[in-house]
């Protein structure tokens, strides 16, 4: 067997392969012998049949089958042991005639090639990395929030205008067919129709009007139960019986909310509580300014690292090698549509080849274990057993689609680390308010 490669220009190249007789009979012979023991044919004991009867009905068949693994196999072996960085497959070169009665073949096959890259990670303009704090709004919010969650509904006997009231009733339509029980809070109702509530008493009957009674016309959808459709239109006079009041007063910053919150005793006072909310805000808050800056970089390495693709075999291989042809226009739509992803992918992987940064198996074991144990942590279970965690890991690192999320979340730190470093930065603080102003701008 003989391969070879001609280059066309610096992105496309054409790999001829010429196999012989050779190459490939002594699997044609095996293959027809392995027919022979179980094929049946009437007239012959299963095992006796004619090796030259094979060779009539599948001969040509089990010839093109073992030369084609012949020829897939030289081929990627040529690709391995060249170290040619191609994109996408192979493509058979069209309009190639094979006479299965030759004993000699030659096959192309064109090859789109990997551009050679140059990153320059210093832009003139540095980018922008948001620093994100985390303000005492935000963990007086947290706090309301969990002493509303952990409070206790306390039965009134009137509806006063006040935040965490809730009552319950039922809506009546005889026309529409509509008698519903719901509880729903105050502060789901429009700012007209809260009005209405305020003052009313346990057992008081009254009309409404279905338009605008809730600040979101969908929540007609699960108070009245009534239709999406008829939710957006619906507007008719509904009789309302108030049946019960209730008040949540929020639960008191103590000893037993505390250990509620932090069974381990890590927590025994307010201001230990608002340390832990800011931990857990900041946290939040630093991996999405992260993912704000890969993005960001990402815009800025994409629109300024220059170089050509082999676009018209790319076009070629994006119509043929589907399990349905595209037609060239779908093609050229299809690649336009890819073209930003696939640029930004050999930079990528230029990155990560150039600084080390390619993901080990220790590297993701690691990552795995870190996850584990604050999954166990975070439910309650002991992360201190060894054994435990590392059985947890194994069968993580045995399914595919974890490893691939998990190499994902490797390869996210590992470039976000590196462009901190090594990118021009320019780094603003500010509120989460002000960053998602600054960051998604309308």
């Amino acid at each position: 067997m003989n391969i070879s490669k001609t280059q066309i220009d610096d992105l496309n190249a054409v790999i001829t392969i010429n196999v012989e007789k050779a190459d490939y009979n002594t699997q044609v012979e095996e293959t027809i012998a392995n027919y022979r023991k179980t094929a049946n044919v009437p007239g012959f004991r299963k095992g006796h049949v004619p090796a030259s009867m094979i060779k009539r009905q599948y001969g040509k068949a089990i010839k093109f089958d073992e030369i084609n693994k012949v020829l897939q196999d030289a081929l990627y072996k040529y690709l391995a042991d060249e170290k040619l960085n191609i994109l996408a497959n192979p493509l058979p070169k069209e309009k190639q005639d094979i006479n299965l009665d030759a004993d000699d073949f030659s096959f192309d096959f064109e090859i789109g090639l990997a551009p050679t890259i140059e990153v320059n990670l210093k832009p003139a303009t540095p980018l922008d990395y948001y620093e994100i704090t985390v303000d005492d709004k935000v963990i007086d919010n947290q706090i309301a929030n969990i002493q509303k969650q952990f409070g206790k509904l306390v039965a009134k006997g009137e509806v006063a205008d006040k935040d965490g009231v809730e009552v319950s009733g039922t809506f009546f339509n005889e026309e529409k067919g509509i008698d519903t029980q719901a509880t729903f809070p105050l502060s789901a109702l429009s700012d007209d129709a809260r009005k209405l509530f305020i003052g009313k008493k346990i057992g008081d009957q009254y009309s409404l009007q279905t338009k605008g009674l809730f600040a979101d016309a969908h929540s007609l959808m699960h108070y009245l139960k009534v239709s999406h459709d008829e939710a957006h239109h619906l507007d008719i006079e509904v009789t309302f019986t108030l049946e019960e009041i209730n008040e949540r007063e929020p639960a008191a910053l103590d000893a037993e909310l505390f250990s509620k919150l932090f069974p381990d005793g890590s927590v025994t006072e307010e201001a230990q509580l608002r340390e832990k909310i800011k931990e857990g805000a900041q946290h939040q808050y630093t991996e999405q300014a992260d993912q704000h800056f890969l993005n960001t970089v990402t815009d800025y390495l994409v629109d300024n690292t220059k170089f050509e693709l082999p676009s018209q075999f790319l076009r070629k291989w994006l119509r043929t090698s589907g399990e349905k042809e595209l037609t060239e226009q779908e093609a050229n739509e299809e690649y336009e549509r890819s073209e930003k992803g696939l640029r930004y992918q050999l930079i990528e992987e230029k990155i990560l080849n150039d600084n080390g940064l390619q993901p080990t198996p220790d590297d993701l074991k690691n990552f795995a274990a870190n996850y584990v144990k604050a999954q166990l942590i975070q439910y309650g279970f002991n992360a201190q057993d060894e054994d435990y965690v590392n059985d947890i890991v194994a069968k993580l690192l045995k399914d595919r689609n974890e490893v691939q999320r998990i190499q994902q979340q490797v390869v996210f730190q590992k470039l976000i680390d590196f462009y901190k470093q090594n990118v021009n930065i320019n780094t603003k603080k500010v509120t989460f308010d002000e960053f998602v102003k600054l960051a998604f701008p309308e």
